[in-house]
């Protein structure tokens, strides 16, 4: 059973509003930078944002289990058969936050029966996030004092003539390129992190197609904001993105395949 909506929102907001702080503490200091198995950066930030996210999700929820990306890359990997658990990613946008940028979030999904139903994406170089829970998207403004300001409800724009894609900043490919002529758009912004489903989710653009690797605890959020939005996001084959991936064949546990994330209604030609 899910949390009841009000609690939910208010631990995940109060969690990645903590390692918000946290991750801008070290921002400010200059991460110290390590390089995983994977050959993926991790800093310091990463694993104290984790440690303050997975401490708040505990403490209020201790029955529900928790994928988080460092924990994950260490082997700590939770019983999830039960089909609802947490999807965290701690510092999404890890090669934006070593480059100085601004454009890295704090990601916390709750995920039910292999769907994101909340979530929040938190940016705290930019002081502003968006949220959803209950079937409802938000984007919010943070105060000088980390509390949250104001809040406006978020949906995805309808169909226009005019079509306008964002994609990954840091993970472009020719795959995109191509999308991108094949479908006649000519505005395509760039930008990192789960931040390319948010634009998405408050009308900014159309269409975020995705043809490089992400891992579940990379989207789930995002996702989650752009669902409640109005938006949908859809493998190549026209299914739902789906969450808890296991024993995949031919990818590791929890790796995304190629998505579009889209308005309601987007259709390949």
């Amino acid at each position: 059973m899910q949390p009841d909506p009000a609690t939910l929102k208010q631990v995940m907001e109060t969690a990645a509003l903590s390692a918000g702080r946290a991750i801008m503490a070290i921002h400010r200091a200059g991460p110290d930078v390590q390089i995983k198995p994977d050959s993926s950066p991790v800093t310091e930030a990463d694993e104290e944002a984790e440690r303050l996210i997975l401490a708040d999700l505990r403490q209020h929820f201790p029955a529900i289990p928790i994928v988080a990306e460092e924990a994950v890359a260490a082997g700590h990997v939770p019983d999830i058969s039960a089909g609802l658990f947490f999807l965290v990613d701690p510092l999404d946008g890890t090669k934006e936050f070593i480059a100085g940028r601004s454009e890295f979030t704090v990601n916390i999904a709750l995920i039910e029966a292999g769907a994101p139903v909340a979530g929040i994406v938190f940016a705290p170089a930019l002081s502003a996030g968006f949220v959803a829970v209950a079937n409802r998207a938000e984007r919010f403004s943070v105060t000088g004092d980390s509390g949250i300001g104001e809040r406006q409800s978020i949906g995805c724009r309808g169909r226009s003539a005019a079509v306008t894609a964002v994609a990954s900043r840091s993970h472009d490919t020719p795959e995109t390129a191509r999308f991108l002529d094949d479908h006649g758009i000519n505005a395509c912004t760039a930008i990192g992190s789960s931040l390319k489903f948010c634009l998405v989710a408050e009308g900014l653009a159309d269409v975020y197609p995705r043809f490089s690797r992400t891992m579940e605890w990379d989207t789930a959020a995002g996702d989650a904001v752009l669902r409640a939005a109005g938006g949908e996001t859809r493998t190549l084959n026209g299914a739902p993105l789906a969450y808890g991936k296991r024993n995949q064949p031919h990818d590791a546990d929890f790796a995304n395949p190629n998505f579009i994330a889209a308005r309601a209604g987007w259709k390949t030609k």
